[in-house]
């Protein structure tokens, strides 16, 4: 598997994880992580952040302990999670309180959250509530063992890096949040987006004393245990490009076999380095083309308004008039149209990341998606291989991935049949041109369980902030979010009301 997607850091560069060899055995299998904030730049980061009232945010650390389901010793080891709170508009926890907007921080540091997701704090004054985003074990400032060296060490410090541990830290943090505010009777409401839009629902399904309802954003809850068909990504990839333009879709389905082509001519890849302007010479030709896989399916992923990422591309390959019929010569139009014009392209030096780390860790261990491409995509064939993943994942920590632990602990198969007996108060949002949406729920599972999707939506769009280009549809789909959120605490507020007669 040359290129596994996986969404919702800051830079697109970084959402694809470039996984070298950690052993004698080479890792050979490449896992994009799950982000929202995916396509906002660095500098939008910094930006935002500075842009940030600092009176409004108040950053805290609560003694996390670090393991919630075993009680030997070693388990009431503790570290600091960090959290941040936004207390500008809340109502307050007195009797009957106001709510609390809870965001569940996903796999990367908390500071580019604050103001790239705009849902919770753009609905606060609506909602008189009070917010807090919760950073995730094992990323930002929230480490255990001291120092991210020592927690990053091996499996055995590594084992108490999961979902399942994650949420019993958020539920640890909202209770003590609720006490120390005198808030315990205000109703939660929790959101995420892309993996933490998957925490989102389990917290509620696993928590629902604690949270009211889950807004999860771009959750492919399904996409695990083969659930959802492999070639669902790929798919939606291929059909966003093929929907702007036939003869891109055509020119990209038509340049892998070229590229091939190329590269086995004496000094082609030569050429190849030349023609896409690599910023190191290319060792074989499978370099050039995960680099390209990367580029369409990241275009597709977060093909937000105004850009419009694969308009960009498909502009860059159809507008390329000068490049007459070499194929190759319009591919790399393409990747400048989107990218932008760089001193060179493809294999850039690159800082690892601790999101590219620790993301390796989780898809090694139980986030397990089994995404593969047959023949029917704009993509080269390159079927899933459960042995190979297992092998590979195996070699780098020494202890094999769990692909059935998700849907054994948190479900999945026959969702429908099963949660609209027992669940309820969860939305499922999703864009239909998001790739990822061929893993999330895109029909309500109760009265109460919903799936809100928009035709022209992107990966994890709805949940960002608001702003005056944002098209009518995005406009309206948040507001039938917040309708439905507003209902849930209405009915909450009069149920507590008629048990206190």
């Amino acid at each position: 598997m040359n290129f596994l997607p996986f969404p919702c850091q800051l830079f697109i560069s970084l959402l694809i994880l470039s996984i070298s060899s950690t052993s004698a055995t080479e890792f050979k299998i490449r896992v994009p992580r799950l982000s929202p904030t995916g396509g906002v730049t660095d500098g939008d980061i910094h930006r935002s952040l500075a842009s940030l009232p600092a009176a409004d945010f108040k950053t805290s650390y609560y003694t996390q302990t670090l393991d919630h389901f075993n009680y030997r010793p070693e388990s009431y080891t503790t570290f600091q999670q960090r959290y941040v709170v936004n207390s500008k508009y809340w109502g307050g926890g007195s009797d009957i309180g106001a709510p609390i907007l809870a965001y569940l921080g996903a796999e990367a540091p908390l500071d580019g959250d604050l103001n790239v997701i705009g849902f919770l704090s753009d609905n606060a004054i609506y909602f008189n509530a009070l917010v807090v985003y919760i950073e995730h074990r094992y990323y930002g400032k929230s480490i255990p063992f001291g120092s991210r060296e020592e927690a990053l060490k091996n499996a055995s410090t590594l084992g108490y890096f999961n979902s399942a541990q994650a949420i019993a830290d958020y539920a640890a943090i909202i209770l003590h949040l609720k006490k120390k505010l005198d808030a315990q009777k205000s109703p939660v409401i929790v959101v995420g987006g892309s993996y933490g839009g998957m925490l989102a629902s389990w917290f509620r399904l696993k928590y629902p004393h604690i949270a009211l309802g889950a807004l999860a954003s771009s959750a492919p809850i399904l996409y695990f245990d083969n659930i959802t068909p492999q070639n669902g990504y790929y798919s939606i990839v291929t059909k966003d490009f093929r929907e702007v333009s036939e003869t891109c879709y055509q020119t990209i389905r038509k340049s892998w076999s070229e590229i091939d082509k190329v590269a086995a001519e004496q000094n082609g890849l030569s050429i190849l380095s030349k023609k896409f302007k690599t910023c190191a010479p290319l060792k074989n030709s499978s370099e050039l083309k995960n680099y390209l896989e990367t580029t369409y399916a990241v275009a597709a992923q977060y093909n937000r308004p105004p850009k419009y990422p694969v308009t960009q591309v498909c502009g860059g390959i159809d507008g390329a008039s000068w490049a007459g019929n070499d194929l190759l010569d319009k591919v790399f139009a393409g990747v400048v149209a989107y990218r932008g014009n760089k001193s060179c392209y493809v294999n850039e030096p690159k800082n690892i990341s601790e999101t590219t780390v620790g993301w390796r860790w989780q898809t090694c261990s139980e986030m397990v998606i089994p995404i593969g491409r047959n023949n029917d995509t704009m993509f080269p064939p390159d079927p899933f291989d459960l042995n190979e993943y297992i092998k590979s994942c195996n070699a780098s920590y020494g202890v094999p991935p769990r692909p059935h632990w998700v849907t054994t602990y948190y479900g999945g198969h026959n969702i429908k049949l099963i949660l609209q007996r027992f669940g309820s108060n969860i939305i499922f949002s999703n864009g239909l041109r998001d790739p990822y949406s061929s893993g999330g729920v895109l029909e309500n599972i109760s009265d109460s369980i919903l799936a809100i999707h928009t035709k022209n939506g992107s990966h994890c769009l709805d949940i960002l902030r608001a702003n005056e280009t944002d098209p009518y549809w995005l406009i309206q789909q948040r507001k039938m979010e917040v309708k439905i959120i507003k209902g849930w605490i209405s009915q909450y507020y009069a149920d507590f009301a008629a048990l206190r007669k």
